[in-house]
């Protein structure tokens, strides 16, 4: 008999954990409870979560640390469940390493789908274990490893700015609109958000490109979208 998955749950009020505990029970998943960070991820270390629900607002150690600090554990889908709504901090809580960003409140099923999206595009993810993406000699990104190499420097990326990247170098040369980069990275629910988009092209050209205002690899077009090319 197969397991079910299993999926963490760190938030400090009694009421949402009791609620999520309802729902995701409900749906067939294995339900494991954490009040604070620092008891989130003992859990995550101990229990090998499959995907993990996290809040923002948390005494001593808010959600966005608890987040990086679970990047060095796991890299299981962690999808924010919080009422904060603003797009600064939807920007953090992407930047942070997370795959999703839920405002409270929501209904049930948006809570499942997105969940079971993320779940989905984990095990995609897996599958493509061991690719390397090689559009010229001096650049390499090796998707097994989530490691970039470009001209000779390895560069240290967080998930999401590594699925922007993966994304436009699959397709070196052709232009990526924001939307069609916001559905294939985030999913289709955060079409017409560019600045999302915006803010990770940003990072990328600052770690990578030899001067960020004059771009040698990853270009804009404007009001059509951005696209890699190999320098």
């Amino acid at each position: 008999m197969a397991r079910k998955l299993r999926v963490l749950v760190v938030d400090d009020q009694t009421e949402m954990l009791e609620m999520l505990q309802i729902i995701l029970t409900s749906a067939g998943f294995e339900v494991i409870l954490a009040r604070d960070g620092p008891s989130g991820l003992r859990a995550a270390y101990q229990h090998h979560p499959d995907a993990i629900l996290l809040d923002v607002m948390m005494p001593g150690m808010d959600g966005f640390e608890v987040c990086r600090r679970m990047r060095d554990l796991t890299e299981v889908p962690i999808v924010f469940v919080t009422a904060k709504a603003n797009i600064e901090d939807i920007v953090a809580g992407f930047a942070a390493g997370a795959d999703d960003y839920l405002v409270k409140p929501f209904h049930h099923m948006e809570l499942l789908t997105r969940l079971t999206a993320s779940l989905r595009r984990s095990i995609e993810r897996k599958g493509e274990e061991g690719q390397v993406i090689f559009p010229s000699p001096s650049v390499m990104l090796d998707c097994g490893r989530h490691e970039l190499e470009i001209e000779g420097r390895k560069v240290y990326l967080t998930p999401n700015e590594f699925k922007v990247l993966r994304l436009l170098m699959r397709y070196p040369g052709r232009v990526m609109s924001a939307d069609a980069i916001l559905a294939q990275v985030w999913g289709p629910e955060y079409v017409g958000e560019p600045d999302l988009v915006k803010q990770y092209i940003y990072r990328l050209r600052r770690k990578i490109e030899p001067d960020p205002d004059s771009p040698r690899y990853i270009h804009t077009v404007r009001g059509e979208g951005y696209y890699f090319e190999s320098g």
